[in-house]
Formats: structure tokens, C-alpha cells, sequence
């Protein structure tokens, strides 16, 4: 038997708890260990493969969105895994052990659809590479490669830095992005000392239609607009955008909202795909193993908006299948001793 990519992906995406080489191999006829873990190490699947692979099925839309955001594959007890570093998980709210990964998803609001069409791994001893520069690479790919039609760029408040959002403003692109309580603003058009976000007063008004700021460190004449949002029950954010002419606070927290498609994202393929449980130590099989895992989630996400379920649905149906074959014929057969 021949083993290839395709194999491995069709292994994530019905293996349910155990994700590991040694498990797949003990499943195929005449495929060893060995001889999947050798694939895996000269192999190269990567993010431009993720691309080539959802590239024909995205549906865009000027309206739509890039929505950026990192996560991290928690690897707590490989301390011999490759890639592997101390890193802060929003996830787990600490430093932990793991993997970082930098994702990009399109979004069209129009149909409610939400695809993964880039990645990058945070690996800078290798590539000397901050997570911003992922980004803006990234976005870069997007207009001059991808030629993606979007109108708005959502980021998270770690890469609300002037590089990125003027960028975005370089591009012609609104952008609504988060920003720490200790960022130190003026909104007194220069009369006053900057102070921090989380020390700013709000009248009535400016709490429903935001306030003109100026972020330190930027531009003398670039301001953005910052809004006061609620964005949970119990959790509000300062929100900066571009777009001047934004009065409403609702309309910020929607946007804000919308953001959240790469949590659910996240949320996904870690439950879904076995993404943080190859325990390989080498980097070339552990990127790999990332790679493939992109390409089941957008399989999974296909087939269910093909089939109209939830991706969870179709995972989980698997298991179903497999019950049902079950007992209508046992593998098996439960007997009693006495009754």
C-alpha cells in the first residue's frame, strides 16, 4: 500500500481520541511505523497547499472580511518536541508550552460562510519572524497574490501596532481592532499629557457615537475613532477604528463580534481534527501534521454547509455509523453468565 497526505488527513478525520503515528499504523495493512514516519519527515505540506486546496470554493464579497488572530497547540509535557516554546495562551490565560500559530480567515458576511486561507507558524529561531510580521506578510498575500475582494480587517489588541494599522490604512481598508486600557492616548486634540485608555472620562454621547483619539507614537496627524463597547455580559473593550465616520456603538460591537469567527474557528479544529496531539518530535513532521489538519477542517466545513449540519454533526455522525453497524451486528456479542 502507498501512503500519502491524503491517507494521513482521512486518519485525522475519523480517528475521534487517539492521534497518534503508532495508532495509524496499527490500523493499516502493510504500513509500518516507520514508514509513516519517514513520509512524514521528507514531505512538505504547508500553508500554500491549505490555499491551493479552499482557493475555488471561497465565495467573496467586497463587504468581506480578514480576520487574524493566533492560538497556541498547548504541548505542556513535550519537552523534546521541536517548535515547541514558552508562550502566552489566551486560551489557557498563562504561559504555557506550545506551538503558536498565526491564522487568517475570509470572511463573507453575506452568506455567513468563514474560511481558513492562510497560517503561519511562530517559530522565530527559525525564521527570525514576530507574529506582526506574519500578519502583515499575510495581508500582503492577500491583495497581491490571493486577490481576495475584503473590506475590513479585524485584529485582536496584540497586533493593534502602528506598522499593521497603517498598513491597513496604506491599503484603503477600515479596520477595528482592540486596544489595551494602558495604551496611552490623547482625545484633547494636544491641550493635555496623554493618559491611558482605562483613565479617559465619557460623556453621554461619546459613549453612543465614540471619541476622536490619538494614539501615542503615531503620526501627528493621524487620529482614529475609539469606542466604549460591550462585547460579553460582563466584559467591555476599547475599540479603535479607521473609520472616522463611524457614530455607532452598536454597529463597533457587531463588528467586534464578528471577530469572534476565529475563536470558533480555534474552538473547531482543536476539537475536531487532532491538531494538538501528534507527539513527533521533529518540526518537518509536526508542521506537517498542522497542515493536514487545516485541510480536514475545511473538508469537514464543506461538507457541512454542503449537506446543511454543523461540523461537529458530521464528526460526530462517524461514531454514530458506527454504533448503529454495531448493534445490528455485534463485533462482539454481548452474553450473560446467569440471569
Amino acid at each position: 500500500m502507498n501512503f500519502n497526505y491524503i491517507d494521513y488527513c482521512q486518519y485525522l478525520l475519523n480517528s475521534h481520541t487517539n492521534y497518534t503515528i503508532t495508532n495509524l499504523a496499527n490500523h493499516l495493512e502493510n504500513v509500518s511505523h516507520d514508514r509513516i514516519n519517514r513520509y512524514l519527515k521528507i514531505e512538505k505540506i504547508d500553508d500554500q497547499d491549505v490555499w491551493k486546496n479552499v482557493q475555488k470554493e471561497i465565495v467573496t464579497n467586497t463587504e468581506g472580511y480578514l480576520i487574524f488572530d493566533d492560538t497556541v497547540l498547548n504541548k505542556e509535557h513535550g519537552n523534546k518536541i521541536e517548535l515547541v516554546r514558552r508562550q502566552y495562551s489566551g486560551n489557557e490565560h498563562k504561559v504555557v508550552r506550545g506551538i503558536g500559530i498565526v491564522n487568517c480567515i475570509y470572511f463573507n458576511p453575506q452568506i455567513e460562510q468563514f474560511w481558513i486561507i492562510d497560517y503561519r507558524i511562530y517559530d522565530p529561531d527559525s525564521d527570525k519572524k514576530t507574529k506582526i510580521d506574519h500578519v502583515e506578510e499575510m495581508i500582503l498575500n492577500v491583495v497581491s497574490k490571493n486577490k481576495l475582494s475584503f473590506k475590513t480587517v479585524l485584529m485582536d489588541s496584540w497586533y493593534a501596532t502602528k506598522r499593521l494599522m497603517g498598513l491597513v490604512d496604506n491599503l484603503g481598508k477600515i479596520y477595528y481592532c482592540p486596544l489595551k486600557i494602558n495604551r496611552l492616548v490623547d482625545d484633547t486634540g494636544g491641550v493635555n499629557k496623554y493618559k491611558k485608555i482605562g483613565e479617559l472620562s465619557w460623556n453621554e454621547s461619546e459613549k453612543i457615537s465614540g471619541k476622536i483619539i490619538k494614539i501615542k507614537g503615531f503620526p501627528r496627524d493621524k487620529k482614529v475613532k475609539l469606542f466604549w463597547a460591550t462585547v460579553s455580559t460582563n466584559r467591555t473593550e476599547y475599540i479603535a477604528t479607521n473609520d472616522l465616520s463611524q457614530s455607532s456603538v452598536d454597529a463597533v460591537e457587531f463588528e467586534s463580534h464578528t471577530r469572534w469567527k476565529i475563536e470558533e474557528f480555534h474552538r473547531e479544529i482543536k476539537q475536531l481534527t487532532g491538531i494538538e496531539f501528534c507527539q513527533c518530535r521533529l518540526r518537518q513532521i509536526q508542521k506537517n501534521h498542522i497542515a493536514c489538519a487545516m485541510l480536514v477542517w475545511n473538508f469537514l466545513k464543506r461538507l457541512a454547509v454542503k449537506i446543511g449540519k454543523t461540523i461537529y454533526k458530521v464528526k460526530h455522525e462517524l461514531l454514530s455509523d458506527y454504533l448503529r453497524k454495531e448493534l445490528k451486528k455485534p463485533t462482539i456479542k454481548f452474553r450473560t453468565i446467569f440471569i
